[in-house]
């Protein structure tokens, strides 16, 4: 079978099994404070499994985009050096919510593997949870009953807490697992070995292919175990490790899966994949990696520098400098891999398919930004080698090893092999002790102590946002949450109109009140799909009813500014095409922000013509249409816009501001017509990232308030110019005036400088064998005292020249050396002008022939003059 038949059989079968096959979450995740990236097919499932969402569905099939380059499942330094490690990766799954368990999942799992992928029994071993003292946890006797009328005794393995009990994070879903590992050794090798021998001990040929994990507890934040609502079922299975099994391979890389892009890697290396190890990694490392790119670009995540664009832009220069150390790379190269993938996945993933070119224009940047960027630590390097040559020190210290890794992303490899060919050592435990502290240093910063859930009472939650901004609630569950050595508390309510911050709009603040009391509501987010309000205070009643008040006035400018946007997208897409789509946004109460693809700046009449656009469907007071609980399908028929990195339910909200202008879908708040926006103006446009523009604008009372300010603002500049006919013309002669004016006085200050400089060659005198100026003088500007400088050191030799310089009302100092005496004498005009600086309370530094500094006592320069003719006296 092929890679895409493999994939189909996987998802049929447990179709007929009664399983509803569901699309993949993106992998970059939202609302979900514990996790930054998806990294395991039960991420978009947590809620079902912990009770906190009512399950419609309860058995489900998909194949899942996963990453794992980060926290406790961090798979990153295996890519490339192993053959079955991957940072993106595929995870087919099939779920159960509180419908089968454990006999169906063995017996399923069993039969796709023997029957429909007819892979040999007698290479299969199955492991089960030999339980734990430490949890209180027994053996998994039903697992190991199953499996031993399956496979035999002597098939199963008994594993440790660490391989058979699967746990997501510190807290969370979790429970025994049963894993499945495949022998992929030749007969000759099974015959030497038993491969019962090798599970979970890294042979590349006796790996893990399928993990059944049966989600029996929740994971307190105190350690503690507790049993879930349900018991379900959760597996994972491999899709490249599944391949190389079915085809027969013994590497994944060796599959039709990553095939074509390797081979498209070592044509363009001119070399042949398999002939050299180190070339071969190279290789291996960017096959994996230009897929996790460009499937997080795609699910809405550009390479930036925090967070997860952080992360994608770490994995993508480590492709390049492997590209660039070991195939010769010197021109951007993985951007042309980007139809090879989109090929692959095409009837799969079809946000990758749609969005290629666009990503190939982002990956092409953020290569061509990073080789320029490696050209520069290359310099920065040569710098360093060429100094220790020089010196006795003939080693690369941790700490400039540590700024070639961090600042021009160089890897130790590399930087090591420049200083072998230079005749150099390297701190390699130096390297490592700094690369250890900016781990600490990160793991200090995201310090986060989150309590457990505390149930007050049962019940479903509730949003009655869209048409209330008042409503009666109670309290569902609350937990403490400790952060930066600050307390505050989160509460779930079991009817909220208080928005969440999703889709770009910031969430809503108010407060809570009962019995006289208010409880400040101070923002409100969403975990997964509960709606969490952060408070200071706990009220004294956990039970009674509170009435729940949303801000209005803020809640009517953040509404004004999304309803904004939607009119924004529309005129962007009409003034600019329809390649235009959102890539993010930000709205709240002062203004909004809206990110688009599009590869050139908008000229001044592009910005001018979009506001025009927008202002004229404001004025045409077009009425909110609203549909909720659309079917998807039927929302796309309407031509509603999906944005790309959401997840969107079977049931979706479609917003309509004129069917032939706006249609998106959208779950935020909006004004009811385009008139309360009153008015929109764009502030400013710009780039974020290759291909990314962004808009800034305003509306409503923050719109007027901008233009009240810029009336205020030209009436008064009329004002100071005598109220002219015509302010422009005013200005523009003004300015020439101005010009004319600093022109005469630069010609004024020249003369002044040559003055100056004349009077100091008459002031010249010989110390020795040296001639000295050591003066005091009064110049226009800091130039004029360089000049003088360079052309007395120019005109005199063996100068040794301090000037002590009343600038304009600040004190300056000069120090000048000739270059004969920086070697005869040891002088160096940096370390000279430091001491001197201190008579006037400053510092300075510069090159040993030339040097100036700064201070701020003028009345210091006496001292100034006094010292330096002792440090003549000692010359």
């Amino acid at each position: 079978m092929d890679s895409k038949s493999i994939r189909k059989e996987f998802l049929n079968f447990f179709k007929e099994k009664g399983h509803q096959i569901v699309p993949s979450a993106p992998m970059v995740v939202k609302n979900d404070p514990t996790l930054m990236f998806t990294n395991a097919g039960m991420n978009q499932f947590k809620d079902f499994f912990l009770g906190h969402k009512t399950v419609e569905v309860s058995k489900v099939t998909d194949t899942q985009k996963c990453l794992r380059v980060s926290g406790k499942h961090n798979d990153l330094e295996e890519v490339g050096m192993d053959t079955y490690h991957h940072t993106m990766f595929e995870m087919l799954g099939n779920w159960s919510f509180g419908d089968y368990f454990k006999k169906e999942a063995i017996e399923w799992a069993w039969e796709l593997l023997t029957v429909v992928y007819k892979l040999p029994k007698d290479r299969l071993y199955a492991s089960v949870f030999e339980g734990d003292k430490s949890d209180g946890l027994e053996m998994d006797h039903d697992a190991f009953g199953l499996w031993k009328d399956i496979i035999g005794e002597d098939r199963i393995i008994y594993g440790s807490k660490k391989d058979n009990f699967w746990e997501m994070g510190d807290t969370g879903p979790c429970g025994p697992c049963s894993e499945l590992h495949i022998d992929l050794r030749t007969e000759e090798e099974c015959a030497a070995v038993d491969g019962k021998s090798l599970v979970n001990e890294d042979h590349p040929q006796v790996v893990e292919i399928w993990n059944l994990v049966f989600m029996q507890y929740n994971r307190l934040a105190s350690g503690e175990l507790e049993n879930l609502p349900s018991q379900h079922v959760d597996t994972g299975m491999g899709f490249e490790r599944l391949c190389m099994a079915v085809q027969g391979e013994k590497s994944n890389y060796d599959t039709d899966v990553f095939k074509p892009l390797i081979e498209a890697m070592a044509k363009k290396a001119k070399l042949t994949y398999g002939d050299d190890e180190k070339k071969d990694i190279a290789i291996r490392v960017i096959s994996d990696h230009i897929r996790a790119i460009s499937f997080a670009i795609a699910d809405g995540q550009l390479p930036s520098n925090n967070g997860a664009g952080y992360v994608i832009r770490r994995i993508l220069r480590r492709a390049v400098r492997y590209g660039y150390t070991f195939l010769g790379f010197r021109e951007a190269f993985m951007y042309e891999l980007l139809p090879i993938l989109a090929d692959q996945f095409d009837g799969v993933f079809p946000e990758l398919v749609s969005q290629k070119d666009f990503v190939a224009k982002v990956v092409k940047e953020e290569e061509l930004s990073f080789l320029r960027t490696l050209e520069t630590g290359l310099k920065r390097l040569e710098v360093i080698t060429d100094d220790l040559k020089k010196s006795e020190e003939k080693i690369i210290s941790g700490k400039q090893a540590f700024e070639l890794y961090d600042t021009f992303g160089f890897p130790l490899d590399l930087t090591s092999l420049i200083a072998r060919e230079n005749g150099l050592s390297l701190d390699e435990e130096g390297f490592t002790a700094e690369m250890k502290q900016q781990k600490d240093r990160s793991k200090a910063d995201a310090v986060k102590e989150m309590g457990d859930w505390i149930m007050v009472k049962d019940g479903d939650v509730e949003f009655i946002g869209y048409d209330h901004l008042e409503g009666d609630a109670t309290i569902v569950k609350y937990r403490t949450i400790v952060e930066k050595k600050k307390e505050r508390y989160q509460l779930v309510l079991n009817q909220t109109p208080f928005y969440a911050e999703s889709g770009g709009q910031v969430g809503d603040t108010g407060h809570l009140e009962a019995n006289g009391t208010k409880i400040s509501v101070l923002d409100t987010k969403k975990e997964n799909d509960l709606i969490v309000h952060f408070v200071d205070k706990l009220p004294s009643d956990l039970k009674a009813t509170f009435k729940a008040v949303v801000n209005a006035n803020k809640r009517s400018l953040t509404t004004n500014n999304h309803s904004a946007t939607h009119l924004l997208h529309a005129a962007l897409r009409q003034v600019l095409g329809t390649h235009v789509e959102q890539r993010g946004s930000l709205v709240n109460e002062k203004a909004l922000r809206f990110d688009f693809s599009h590869f050139s700046k908008l000229t001044e009449e592009e910005i001018a013509e979009v506001e025009r656009i927008v202002n004229v469907k404001i004025r045409e007071n077009i009425q909110l249409d609203e549909k909720r609980n659309v079917p998807i399908e039927e929302a796309k028929e309407m031509g509603a816009m999906a944005l790309f990195g959401e997840k969107y339910g079977d049931n979706v909200r479609v917003i309509t501001f004129d069917k032939e202008y706006s249609v998106e879908l959208c779950g935020g708040i909006h004004v009811p017509a385009t008139c309360h926006i009153g008015l929109m103006k764009i502030t400013s446009e710009s780039s974020i990232a290759a291909g990314v523009r962004r808009i800034e604008a305003i509306t409503s009372q923050n719109a007027q308030d901008y233009f009240n300010k810029q009336e205020t603002e030209y009436n008064e500049i009329k004002a100071l110019l005598k109220d002219p006919k015509d302010a422009k013309v005013a200005i523009v002669n003004l300015i020439d005036e101005r010009n004319a004016l600093l022109k005469a006085m630069e010609s004024v200050n020249a003369e002044r400088a040559q003055m100056v400089k004349k009077d100091l060659l008459n002031k010249v005198q010989l110390s020795g064998n040296i001639n000295t100026v050591i003066e005091k003088v009064s110049l226009p500007n800091a130039d004029a005292l360089k000049t003088i400088a360079f052309e007395l050191k120019n005109q005199v030799q063996d100068l040794f020249m301090v000037l002590a310089g009343d600038i304009d009302g600040k004190p300056q100092i000069a120090v000048v050396v000739s270059d004969n005496l920086v070697k005869e004498k040891e002088l160096h005009a940096g370390n000279i002008v430091r001491e001197l600086a201190k008579e006037i309370k400053g510092g300075g530094g510069g090159q040993p022939f030339y040097a100036t500094a700064g201070g701020k006592d003028i009345s210091g320069l006496d001292k100034v003059i006094e010292k330096a003719k002792q440090i003549v006296s000692s010359i």
